[in-house]
């Protein structure tokens, strides 16, 4: 069957069903065989193999040799890659088709990075251009920021930067500036507000001056209600501390594309920084909606960073599938979610420093591949996105890694370390090190019957302290946490979870799922007001009411 009848550039097509492709009943019968099969028994057979499944690129170095694999495994997923049409997908992502199939769009978040030489054209126009306009911008308000050349309303320097967005607007900038905040200033206090809870918005501001403070509020539409009521807020408290409307104009700016809705806000469009309609959310953190991150480390250490990203790139689209990072990853995910029935995998950095990029992932594999019907509308019968989750070691170890080790269900791991310390005190990075690479080998190889009687425990006890192994884990190395490390990481997960998303033949770069309980809210928010929400079933009635009853008893 060739690629043609499963794929075509993303457009809806009629085709065969993933689960009866040739190449998909191949791998049925081959991970029948690989249930019986052990890690210690792969690695006993071959003494290279931690050499022979690992890759290097782009500053990182991935070892894969811990999963439930052998070369046929890794061939048979590469042929199911190229049924499904994978090379042709890719191509169609770089060069701008519509492969966002239900909003009639391209997704070229690749265009953010794309060095200013470049040039890829959208309906006649050069993005790359486009978007290094934006970026120029940037850089100069950035740089008048930095320099006291933009000043607040009564003439002091802008010191508190608050970044006001959710979503793909807010975990991609919090992940990035704990990331690199070892790179940020020293003289600037940088805070983010995204909970719609008042709470949110205390904590952020209730140290700072407002006369010092520059709030960027990112919201494509300029409608997203969350976004629009703490930016009222923070308007609300500007105007009241500085005692005028136009204290505004020099405290707020936008990222968005609604230059009349935030002119009416205040913001002047040469305070407006553009984004694009092919950038969904969780794709944009390389876009202006990065300008807290670049107000942080700076223009140079922001332009490192779209190398990284950059460089990622030109490996995804360049490189063999079966030596390609983000192919070989997105593909041991389908293995493990469609093969070995796993649900969850966990993400497991061992860089206090990358405490939120386990959360950024969750919107960007969730929200892209949490979708249960093909590209041409039919129903799914397969599973699609896992459900990813995880928290820094050592912490983890200490709390959640019990499960992962002597738990019934199987749960893949990336580990994710780095060689150097961003922070060198003692031997603290050896430790750090030490643990990761225990727990890989701990959850790979186990501890067996014998091993665990030999050392003297009593019988009753044996079953208790058995480790049976045989958990996959892959380790991604890199030299030290850097702007163009995270870069490389980030696009290196987006491209994987694109590979899934071609393998399952689903639009990872909608998300109408979010829709609907938006709309509802809006209902739900007039009942809570005390006006009539006919269409409300019983159950949330008596949760409206019994708020409201509560509410109202306070207030008396």
């Amino acid at each position: 069957m060739s690629e043609d009848t499963y794929a075509n550039a993303g457009r809806p097509a009629s085709k065969a069903k993933l689960t009866e492709l040739p190449a998909w009943h191949a791998l049925t019968q081959h991970v029948q065989r690989m249930r019986r099969v052990h890690l210690r028994q792969l690695f006993a057979a071959d003494t290279t193999r931690g050499e022979r499944f690992s890759l290097q690129a782009c500053g990182l170095y991935l070892d894969y040799a811990k999963n439930l694999i052998t070369t046929e495994t890794i061939d048979l997923l590469v042929s199911l890659a190229n049924a499904c049409g994978l090379p042709r997908q890719i191509e169609a992502m770089f060069t701008g088709q519509k492969i966002n199939v239900s909003e009639d769009r391209a997704a070229l978040h690749i265009a953010l990075r794309a060095p200013r030489t470049q040039t890829i054209l959208l309906d006649g126009h050069d993005v790359v251009a486009e978007v290094h306009a934006v970026l120029d911008r940037m850089t100069a308000f950035t740089s008048a920021v930095h320099r006291g050349e933009w000043r607040g309303y009564s003439g002091k320097r802008l010191r508190n930067v608050v970044n006001i967005g959710i979503g793909g607007s807010d975990l991609g900038p919090v992940m990035a500036y704990h990331a690199l905040r070892q790179y940020a200033s020293k003289e600037m206090v940088f805070r983010f507000i995204s909970n719609v809870d008042g709470s949110d918005f205390l904590e952020a501001t209730q140290d700072l001056d407002p006369a010092e403070t520059l709030f960027i509020v990112c919201s494509k539409t300029f409608r997203t209600k969350e976004t629009l009521t703490n930016a009222a807020t923070a308007r609300e408290w500007i105007v009241r501390s500085l005692g005028d409307e136009r204290a505004v104009a020099r405290h707020f700016v936008a990222v968005s594309t609604n230059v009349e809705a935030a002119a009416k806000f205040g913001i002047d469009a040469r305070q407006l920084f553009g984004l694009w309609d092919w950038d969904g959310g969780r794709y944009s953190m390389d876009s202006a909606i990065g300008l807290s991150t670049m107000l942080a480390v700076g223009p140079e250490n922001f332009r490192s960073m779209l190398g990284g990203f950059h460089a990622m790139d030109q490996h995804f689209r360049t490189v063999p599938l079966s030596r390609n990072l983000p192919v070989l990853m997105g593909l041991l995910s389908v293995w493990y979610n469609n093969f070995f029935d796993a649900q969850t995998a966990a993400v497991l950095p061992y860089a206090h420093d990358m405490q939120r990029f386990p959360a950024y992932l969750q919107q960007l594999t969730m929200e892209s591949n949490g979708k249960h019907v093909t590209l041409d509308g039919a129903p799914i019968d397969y599973q699609t996105g896992p459900i990813y989750w995880g928290e820094p070691g050592t912490n983890g170890q200490h709390s959640f890694h019990q499960l992962l080790h002597q738990g019934t269900r199987m749960v893949p791991c990336d580990f994710i370390g780095f060689c150097r310390a961003t922070h060198p005190i003692g031997n603290h990075q050896e430790l750090l090190l030490a643990n990761l690479f225990a727990q890989t080998e701990a959850l790979a190889f186990g501890k067996t019957n014998d091993e665990v009687w030999a050392e003297g425990v009593p019988d009753w006890l044996v079953p208790h302290r058995v480790f049976e192994g045989n958990r996959p884990t892959n380790t991604l190395l890199a030299d030290t946490l850097d702007p163009a490390t995270l870069g490389a990481l980030v696009a290196l997960y987006e491209h994987s979870v694109f590979t899934q998303s071609t393998i399952w033949h689903i639009d990872a770069f909608d998300q109408w799922g979010v829709e609907l309980g938006k709309s509802l809210a809006e209902r739900t928010l007039a009942a809570l007001a005390g006006s009539a929400a006919p269409g409300l079933d019983s159950s949330s009635r008596a949760l409206i009411r019994y708020c409201r009853e509560r509410r109202e008893g306070h207030a008396g």
